[in-house]
């Protein structure tokens, strides 16, 4: 298979107008991003219980050396700001220790110990930034945990900082917004396989590290493969305003739902004027749909709590930090940053609804709409992360869903079908692939990658095309600005040449499934049902649940898996067989993989009525698929 090329002449060009015409002369985030370091962690490995590394910070060194032609020099800063590793001082009693992981850690001293801000993604990561801070302030105890909000890069650490009898004993308080576990599981459970693999694209997990190939996600460098972890909070945050002290430090919270997370606040710090923006401002366009897949997020509401931020802490603060990247100190120049970021989402969503009510469709919008100056000439508003492109289709989509109103677009043909037909129009595979060169040579990689993908999805065996099209995605990666396009780009190329590189991070943590609520369980249960061959299956089966003193039906009809508590009524069938169990037991032999017989020889499962109706059930449920194709059929 072919190795990476070149960037071509086109990708130069480009290149050499964004260092022209960008503000690179602006180097205050430098200053910003190395401001209170006291030491990295050395070497910057991070290795599981087994010796796997899941983390090597290390191999970003190359970042610090000057920008190759094959990264977008905006990118390349951007990364080697992100790639900065070690353990930092904020301001007075407040420490972070950033380049461990995607995101950072987040330390605040308190009288007796040190509360612990968004435990990073893996328990392996969090216990070596853990160990860093130790190490220069102190074998301090943790006495309390924060998670800004429910995605897993902020709390998917917390076991190699704490453990759970920490947190139920009452020594160690963990607190998070309102629906903080249900969205923290639903998002990694429900639509977990596919989000994980899409992941695998997005973050660059699994390339290599160099100019070639990874060089960050915009957000942070990658994202870590160790351990993921969750201990349900013990303190809910329901409302702004609201108060709590921990260890002696007063945090008010701003409860912030619907913006970069269903379940997400930002707190304040008034005994340090420090205010903490969780994921709501940092140093990029965030993303509205991200390209690993989530529910689309609200930019109305964002921006609008943005606003609110502004107005209750921006000028009562002196620094304002965040669960990646840097800070930014200064009153003056948090309010303008705070601003910005609140114009950033307020203009997207209202232009792209302006242009929606003009007859335009998100695609055409998307290549149209442009930034204002003041926002185009911001770096921490640049599309490292999320990106103008990406983001506008994603409000179309909330606003008016997939369909774009042109009828010819209703009932197109599935991807397969859809390139036998574009093949054949276009006179065959040869004659695609020639034009595609043709394409290539002029520049115009995104047409040429659209024309062979039909050649790809027609015959996936065509080794010429598929070679073209890595050609292809390869230049787009190397010319793209935004961390998380390139890495899509590059990782399709890898693939296209090498094979699946498959999913660097599973879902479903037997920690993340621990978490399950028995409703979850069941609801996880219902979406592995292959519909068509339970269409003919009638069950009833009740789960007798000792450690909760109730019954959990689930019937199983017209190829949908129902479930409900059990009351008295002549209009409920009888249960076919009845099994009693806890709840662990339960989720144990249901998703985790736990054998069903070695729980009922244990004792731990108890079984009455029709043992075949388990088997039954058993029988027309899916397994999820990690290694999916994304670029091939």
């Amino acid at each position: 298979m072919a190795q990476p090329a070149e960037p071509s002449s086109h990708i130069l060009d480009a290149h050499k107008l964004a260092a022209a015409t960008l503000p690179f002369a602006d180097t205050a985030d430098f200053a910003d991003a190395d401001r209170g370091f006291i030491a990295a962690l050395s070497p910057g490995a991070v290795s599981d219980a087994d010796g796997a590394v899941v983390w090597d910070g290390d191999t970003y060194d190359f970042l610090g050396g000057d920008c190759p032609p094959s990264v977008h020099p905006s990118l390349w800063r951007q990364s080697g700001l992100v790639a900065k590793q070690g353990l930092y001082a904020v301001t007075d009693g407040v420490y972070q220790v950033r380049g461990l992981d995607l995101s950072n850690i987040t330390m605040i001293e308190g009288d007796r110990g040190v509360i612990v801000v968004d435990p990073l993604v893996s328990r392996e990561t969090a216990a070596a930034a853990l160990a860093l801070y130790r190490e220069h302030r102190g074998p301090r105890p943790v006495t309390g945990m924060v998670y800004t909000h429910a995605h897993v890069d902020h709390f998917g650490g917390v076991q190699g900082v704490i453990t759970a009898q920490d947190a139920e004993s009452g020594h160690c308080p963990v607190l998070a917004p309102a629906g903080f576990i249900e969205h923290a599981v639903a998002e990694n459970i429900y639509a977990g396989t596919a989000m994980a693999r899409r992941a695998g694209y997005m973050y660059g997990a699994a390339l290599p590290r160099g100019p070639r190939g990874s060089v960050g996600a915009g957000l942070g460098p990658t994202t870590s493969v160790g351990t993921t972890t969750i201990i349900a909070p013990t303190l809910e945050i329901t409302h702004t305003g609201q108060e709590e002290v921990i260890d002696g430090v007063r945090l008010v919270f701003q409860l912030t739902p619907g913006t970069e997370c269903p379940a997400e606040m930002n707190f304040y710090l008034p005994q340090r004027r420090a205010l903490c923006m969780a994921e709501n401002a940092t140093h990029t366009m965030h993303n509205l749909g991200t390209l690993r897949g989530a529910l689309v997020r609200d930019p109305h509401v964002w921006s609008a709590y943005l606003t609110e931020s502004i107005g209750l802490y921006a000028g009562a603060s002196d620094v304002v930090f965040s669960p990646h990247h840097w800070p930014t100190w200064g009153t003056e120049r948090i309010t303008e940053f705070l601003s910005l970021q609140r114009d950033l989402y307020g203009y997207l969503h209202d232009q792209t609804l302006r242009l929606i009510n003009q007859g335009h469709t998100g695609v055409e919008i998307a290549e149209t709409l442009q930034l204002p100056p003041a926002l185009a000439d911001a770096w921490h508003t640049r599309g490292y992360y999320g990106s103008l492109s990406h983001n506008v289709k994603a409000i179309y989509q909330r606003y008016m869903g997939w369909f774009d109103g042109n009828p010819a677009h209703l009932w197109e043909h599935p991807p397969v079908a859809s390139a036998l037909r574009h093949v054949e129009f276009m006179g065959g595979a040869a004659e695609v692939l020639r034009k595609a060169r043709l394409a290539f040579a002029e520049g115009d990689y995104r047409w040429a990658a659209q024309v062979v993908n039909y050649c790809v999805f027609a015959d996936p065996d065509n080794e010429e095309a598929k070679l073209l099209q890595a050609d292809a995605l390869e230049q787009l990666g190397y010319g793209a600005e935004n961390g998380t396009w390139r890495n899509f780009y590059l990782t399709g190329a890898h693939e296209l040449r090498h094979g699946s590189l498959g999913t660097p991070t599973r879902a479903g943590s037997p920690s993340m499934l621990g978490a399950l609520t028995v409703e979850q369980a069941f609801d996880v249960l219902s979406l592995r049902v292959d519909a068509p061959r339970a269409w003919d299956e009638h069950l009833v089966i009740d789960w007798r649940l000792t450690d909760q003193d109730r019954v959990r039906r689930t019937e199983l009809r017209n190829g949908v898996l129902i479930h409900h508590n059990v009351v008295d009524s002549a209009a409920i069938p009888p249960a076919q067989l009845t099994i009693t169990l806890t709840r662990p037991s339960l989720i144990g032999v249901l998703i985790g993989g736990r054998p069903f017989q070695d729980e009922v020889g244990s004792g731990a499962i108890s079984i009455e009525g029709d043992i075949t109706a388990l088997g039954r059930l058993v029988g027309v449920l899916d397994k999820p698929d990690p290694d999916f194709a994304i670029v091939t059929p």
